[in-house]
Formats: C-alpha cells, structure tokens, sequence
C-alpha cells in the first residue's frame, strides 16, 4: 500500500460524519435495552408480589421490641374455615400462578407496543398515521371485543378475590358441579351426570360456592306422633355416637347434629328439620350416613317414618256381555217420562256378583237430560 494510498483513507475516515452513529442507532439501541430492563424490573416486581400471595405472609409487629415478624395468614384462615392448609395453600398458589401470567403478559405488550412507536419516530417515521390507525382499530375492537374484554376481566376478579377454585362444588345457575378449571376468559364445571360445563366468565352474575369455608347437612325428617321429642333426641345423640366411630365421618363432622325444631305438621306425622356442620364437600355423605343409622336405630326402638296416608278409590269398567245383561229379581229403576209417554226404564248392573256397579256413561246421562227437559215444559203448560 502506497503512501498516496494511506494519506487518502485516513483523509476518507477523518471526513466521515461520525455523529451518524450517535443519532438514530444509539437512540435505538437505548430504546430496546431499556424497555428489556423495565420489562425485567416489572416482571421481578409481578413475582414478587405472586409469592407473597402464595405464601399468604404478611407482616406483624410484635409488641416486645423484636421488630417485624412473620405470621402465617394460612394458619389463621384453616382456624377460621375449617380447611387443611395443603388446600389453601394449593389455592393461593393456583391464584397467584394466574395472576402473575396475565400480569405479566399484560405489561410485556405494552412495553413492546411504547418501544416499537419510539424506535420509529427515532427512524424519522411520521408515526400519526399509525396512532390515528391505532386509535380508530381500537375503537372497532373494543366495540367488537367487549364481550371478550368483559370475560377477562370478570376472571381476574374471579381469581383475585377466591370467589371459587379448581375442586369447588358451584352454582353458577345452568351450571352447578364441581370446577375443573379456571381462566381468565372461562369456566369449566362438570356436573353430577358427567356433562363438562364451559361457562364465560362474563356470563356468571352470582356464584353459589358449597365448599368454601365449610357446609351444613340439612335434614328434614318426618316422624310420626307417636315418637316423641324426647325420644328424638335421645336417638339422634346414640347416631352420633355410632357416626363418631367412623373416622371418616368423625373427621367430616365438624360439630354436633343440631336439632332446629318442628319444621312443618301434618295429620299423619311431622318433619324435624336436624343440621349437622360439616366440612366443604362432605356434607352429602355425612346426610346419606345420618339417614341409614337413623333407619336402623328406629328398627331398634320400634318406630317408623311418618307417612303421607291415601286412600284410593277406584271402578273397573263392564265388559260388554256385562253391560248388556241384567241381575234376575232385581227391579230397574224408573225415570220421569213426558206426559202421554211410556216410562222409561234403564237397567243398572247391581253389585249382588260382588263387583263395583258401573258409573252411568255420557251417553244416558245426555239422555236423561233431554227426556227431563220436555217433561218439565209440559207440566209447566198443565199448571196453567
């Protein structure tokens, strides 16, 4: 390489317009490092907040100057309901693994979307148009997406204010079984006879939750009137002594059958309304169980469920060869007759063969009717 060669490249770099470099592509490089550290900032942020859902620990100050501790809001919570911690546990970690997704699904969108406008007006692109775009397809979305918008809403609300989990038996109107699964956009129940239920979250305008905290078992029992209070008592007390033994049952039940009163009277029994506290979801087997000792100590004591009493009446229709033939020695009965007519006659089956006497059918008592009529007008013409 030749002097003359050297002196023209040096002279070629030092005419360069280095400046180029700390215009647009510095501007961009900053904007896309920039929003990858906030995106992580944000997101560091959202997990930190998930796992203290999850754990459910909040902050206490203790009184002997041993500063800030930490007190388990999932034990305070199983005192409370009733439930195991495993199970708040899994549930608070099931909400706060949803929360956290959306959350941060949410904000990596909007941290793209701000940092794509901004590289191209770094670009020098007249980026008006595109929000004037943006602005008026935002509109048509929304106008067009609100019942979409309206389900992921209402399912954040669902999931951040434990309205219901996976394993909850619901009512969600159409829907009631137990959930299966939780999003953002729907709801999944299957119900008793196996059908799965997918239920848009904007739909669901009350919920009727039968497993959170804890259940009751009502039973309304009719007992007839020959078993007194007194003896109900003392048999619901030997039933739960007999549904203690069952650990199971014994585990269920979390107090004492109680006994609310007379719900409703009748003329052959009345109904005792008893209530048994139970934990969520075992309040039908502690019912099934009740009603099989309740059967079996009443065999004991030689009593019985009060029963609805009935009585049927019932005719069993003629045949034709009955219809047609008529008991011997027995009188028919005589009808009135117009005046100048021969009385009628008309021959019932008598009850001497044992059997029910056939009812008049439609066909004589119409007869009747207009053989009366004319007999009536004309006793009325002979009174005058």
């Amino acid at each position: 390489m030749t002097s003359d060669a050297m002196e023209s490249t040096v002279q070629a770099a030092s005419d360069f317009d280095w400046s180029f470099l700390l215009g647009a592509p510095l501007r961009i490089t900053v904007i896309i490092v920039g929003a990858f550290i906030v995106n992580l900032i944000v997101r560091l942020f959202i997990r930190r907040f998930t796992t203290a859902v999850a754990k459910g620990t909040v902050g206490s100050e203790k009184a002997d100057g041993a500063g800030f501790a930490k007190f388990s809001a999932t034990a305070m919570e199983a005192q409370r309901t009733g439930i195991d911690q495993q199970t708040i546990k899994e549930r608070r970690a099931q909400r706060a693994k949803t929360v956290g997704r959306m959350l941060s699904s949410v904000t990596t969108i909007l941290i793209s979307v701000i940092a794509t406008l901004m590289i191209l007006d770094a670009l020098s692109f007249n980026i008006a148009p595109i929000l004037a775009s943006a602005g008026i397809a935002g509109v048509a979305i929304a106008f067009g997406a609100q019942e979409l918008v309206r389900d992921y809403l209402s399912g954040f609300f669902i999931v951040i204010e434990d309205q219901y989990g996976i394993g909850d038996t619901v009512d969600l109107g159409e829907a009631v079984g137990e959930v299966e699964d939780v999003g953002l956009r729907r709801t999944q129940v299957r119900d008793l006879t196996g059908t799965l239920w997918h239920v848009r979250n904007g739909e669901i305008l009350r919920v009727g939750n039968l497993s959170q905290g804890w259940a009751r078992a009502v039973l309304d029992i009719p007992i007839d009137y020959r078993t007194s209070m007194d003896e109900y008592r003392e048999m619901t007390k030997e039933i739960t002594h007999t549904l203690r033994k069952d650990p199971e049952i014994d585990k269920a039940m979390i107090e004492a059958p109680e006994i609310a009163g007379v719900q409703s009277l009748s003329g052959s029994h009345r109904v005792i309304r008893t209530m048994v506290k139970t934990k969520p979801n075992l309040q039908w087997m502690v019912e099934r169980a009740f009603r099989a000792e309740l059967m079996t100590e009443m065999a004991k004591r030689g009593g019985q469920i009060g029963m609805m009493q009935e009585t049927v009446l019932r005719t069993l229709p003629a045949t034709d060869a009955e219809s047609t033939e008529t008991t011997a020695g027995s009188s028919a009965p005589r009808e009135k007759s117009a005046v100048g007519a021969a009385p009628t006659t008309r021959s019932y089956k008598t009850a001497a063969d044992g059997k029910p006497s056939p009812l008049p059918s439609g066909d004589e008592i119409r007869g009747t009717v207009q053989e009366d009529s004319p007999s009536e007008g004309t006793n009325d013409d002979a009174d005058d």
